[in-house]
C-alpha cells in the first residue's frame, strides 16, 4: 500500500489487517502533554461500556484488539501509539475513533501535529494527516470505520475545548463530575436508618445447624469500640446487628464467628457509585456484619483495579475516620493518572491513583488468599467482595477460585448493578470442587436493597458452606 498525505475529511481502504495510529509532535518548553487513545464504537454510534475506551488508565480492550503502546521520545520528537488489529474486532463494532488529548496546555502550544497511519506490524506508512489546532483541548484525529465489509480509514481532525472526557461523554462513556464536598463527602454521609424488620421466625426444620458457642449471647453482640461512634451511627449499627442476627437466625447459625474480610471495586466505571456516597454506605452496612460475627470489632480491607491493594485494618470505633481516608470521592475516576505521587498523603492512605483502572479481581483473590494463609484464624473467613462487573480475567480468576476451595474461606461475590461478570456468576455451575466456596448476587441500585434482605442475601449460602467444609475436612 503506497503511503498518502491526507486532508481533513479524506478516506482511503485499509487493505492490512492491523494498523498502528502513531500520532506525533514536537517536544519543547510549555508544550502540553499529548495522549492518544480510541474508542470502539457499535453500530449506535456509541461504546457498549466504559471498557470500550482505550487509553492511558485502561491500556488494553477486553478483546486484545485494540491497544494503547504508549509514548517514545526520539530526536525531539515525542510520539504516542495504539494498535488495532482488525481481525480481531468484535462483530459488533463498527467505527474505532481515533482521538488526541493534551494534558497542561492547548493544541494551540503544540507544533508538528501529526497522525501517521502504519500497516504491516508498524513497518510501513499507509497514510499521513496533519492537524492544526487554536485553543482545542482533545480531538478526533482519525477514525477506521466499516464499509460494506471493508474497513476505511477517515482523517477527521475535529476539535473539542472540553478534554478527553468531553470527546469521551459524546460517545457515551460516564464521566464523573467533581463532586460537591459538603453533599458526597464520605466523611459525613448522610444516611436514612431503614425501619426495623418485623420479627421473623427460624424455619421449623433449617437446612443448616451451627449451635452458638457456649456463654454467648443469641441476639446482637456488643462489639469493641461500638462505643466511640457517633450516636447516629451508634442506633444505625445497632439496628443492623440485629438484622444480621435475625439472617443467621433464619439459617440455624444464630451465634456465627467468623473474620469478616471487604473487597471493593476501585474500577473506573464505580466513579459514580463512589460520588453518590453509596460505597461508604455499604461499607458501614458491612461494618454490622462483621461486628455480627466476629466481636474484635475488625475488618480487613481490600481494594482493587489494575492492581489490588491492602487498605488499613477498619476498627469499628474509627469507623467515620475509616471513610473519610479510605473511601475517597474525586479519586475513583476513569481519566485519574498516577504520573507523580499524590500531595497531602495521610498515614495508611493508598494512592488511588496506582490502583489503576481496570478490573484484575484475580489480584485481589490472589491477595487475600495469601493473608489468610499467613495470619491463621480459629474461624472460618467471609469475603464480601463488591464489584459493579467488566470482569474480563475469568481463567485466572477461575483458578484462583478453584485453588481456595481446600482453604477455610468463603467468597460472597455482590454485583453492584453494572453487567459482565463473567465466571463469578457461573462459578456456582462449574464441577470438580468438593465444595461449593463462592455466592453471587446482582443489584440493579444496592442504595434501594433494605438491609434485612442486603443481609438475608449477603448470608444465604455462608452458614450451608461451613456444613459442607467441615464434612469434608476443610474447617
Amino acid at each position: 500500500m503506497t503511503a498518502r498525505f491526507m486532508s481533513k475529511g479524506a478516506n482511503l481502504p485499509v487493505d492490512v489487517p492491523d494498523v498502528q495510529v502513531e500520532l506525533s509532535w514536537a517536544e519543547g518548553v510549555g508544550v502540553p502533554d499529548i495522549d492518544a487513545s480510541a474508542l470502539l464504537l457499535a453500530q449506535d454510534g456509541r461504546v457498549r461500556d466504559d471498557g470500550d475506551f482505550v487509553f492511558y488508565n485502561q491500556p488494553l480492550h477486553a478483546s486484545g484488539a485494540v491497544r494503547h503502546i504508549g509514548k517514545r521520545s526520539d530526536a525531539g520528537v515525542m510520539t504516542d501509539t495504539v494498535q488495532v488489529d482488525l481481525r480481531s474486532l468484535e462483530s459488533a463494532i463498527t467505527r474505532v475513533v481515533l482521538c488526541a488529548s493534551a494534558d497542561g496546555g492547548t493544541f494551540g502550544q503544540v507544533t508538528g501535529l501529526t497522525l501517521r497511519l502504519l500497516g504491516t506490524g508498524g513497518r510501513s506508512e499507509v497514510a499521513r494527516f496533519e492537524m492544526q489546532a487554536a485553543r482545542e483541548t482533545a480531538f478526533i484525529a482519525g477514525e477506521l470505520y466499516l464499509r460494506e465489509g471493508r474497513w476505511k480509514f477517515r482523517a477527521v481532525g475535529q476539535g473539542y475545548d472540553s478534554g478527553l472526557a468531553g470527546v469521551a461523554r459524546d460517545f457515551g462513556i460516564t464521566v464523573d463530575a467533581e463532586p460537591e464536598v459538603a453533599a458526597t463527602s464520605p466523611s459525613a454521609p448522610v444516611f436514612t436508618p431503614p425501619a426495623p424488620a418485623p420479627p421473623v421466625s427460624p424455619p421449623a426444620t433449617p437446612a443448616v445447624v451451627v449451635p452458638p458457642p457456649v456463654g454467648r449471647s443469641s441476639g446482637p453482640r456488643t462489639t469493641k469500640g461500638e462505643e466511640r461512634l457517633p450516636v447516629d451511627m451508634r442506633k444505625r449499627l445497632s439496628l443492623r446487628k440485629e438484622q444480621v442476627a435475625v439472617s443467621l437466625s433464619k439459617r440455624g447459625a444464630l451465634g456465627l464467628s467468623a473474620r469478616v474480610v471487604l473487597v471493593l471495586d476501585a474500577s473506573g466505571s464505580m466513579a459514580f457509585l463512589y460520588s453518590r456516597g453509596v460505597v461508604a454506605d455499604v461499607v458501614e452496612r458491612m461494618a454490622a456484619v462483621a461486628a455480627q460475627l466476629d466481636d474484635d470489632g475488625e475488618m480487613q480491607a481490600w481494594t482493587f483495579a489494575s492492581e489490588a491493594a491492602r487498605l488499613p485494618d477498619l476498627r469499628l470505633g474509627e469507623l467515620p475516620e475509616w471513610l473519610r481516608l479510605h473511601v475517597r470521592v474525586g479519586e475513583i475516576s476513569l481519566f485519574r493518572r498516577g504520573k507523580k505521587p499524590r500531595k497531602g498523603m495521610e498515614p495508611g492512605q493508598v494512592d488511588m491513583r496506582s490502583v489503576g483502572i481496570q478490573n484484575e479481581e484475580q489480584k485481589a483473590i490472589a491477595q487475600v488468599r495469601s493473608y489468610v494463609r499467613e495470619n491463621p484464624a480459629p474461624v472460618p473467613t467471609l469475603v464480601l467482595f463488591f464489584s459493579d462487573g467488566g470482569v474480563h480475567r475469568d481463567a485466572a480468576i477461575e483458578r484462583e477460585l478453584r485453588a481456595a476451595v481446600e482453604e477455610p474461606i468463603f467468597w460472597q461475590f455482590v454485583g453492584l448493578g453494572q453487567s459482565d461478570y463473567g465466571v463469578l456468576e457461573r462459578f456456582d455451575t462449574l464441577p470438580g470442587r468438593r465444595v461449593d466456596n463462592v455466592g453471587f448476587f446482582a443489584v440493579d441500585d444496592v442504595s434501594t436493597v433494605p438491609d434485612q434482605e442486603l443481609y438475608d442475601r449477603l448470608l444465604s449460602e455462608f452458614p450451608s458452606w461451613i456444613t459442607a467444609a467441615g464434612r469434608a475436612g476443610i474447617l
